[in-house]
């Protein structure tokens, strides 16, 4: 894991300092059965930790956090989804396609989040 966060001064809040974030983890894929099924990797406790510092600075609501994604060598942007006290990455069907991804792989992400 990668973070780019310049620390606040005492008393300031750290959302208005952090110049950016960079995070690499692994996860599984799971699926969420519902109307509209969906493929998503839960983010690792540790980086939700962090990233809960930074959604105060970036969210446009519902907890939602903007980011760009990398898994494989495939790019995207979309919004980490808040989920049980931590955050969770919706995997596009084009990109799972594009990767060769299945249900139950363990993948590699990478999230950057711009503040």
């Amino acid at each position: 894991m990668a973070a780019l966060c310049q620390l606040a001064p005492a008393g300031r809040s750290a959302a208005a300092y952090a110049v950016g974030v960079e995070l690499a983890f692994d996860g599984v894929i799971w699926e969420w059965r519902g109307p509209s099924p969906y493929h998503f990797v839960r983010v690792p406790e540790d980086e939700c930790a962090l990233l809960a510092e930074t959604a105060a600075a970036v969210t446009y609501g519902w907890g939602m956090i903007p980011v760009a994604v990398q898994v494989g060598t495939t790019r995207w942007t979309t919004s980490l989804w808040p989920k049980d006290g931590g955050y969770v990455v919706p995997l596009k069907d084009r990109v799972r396609r594009a990767e060769g991804l299945e249900l139950g792989q363990h993948v590699g992400v990478r999230l950057t989040i711009e503040v």
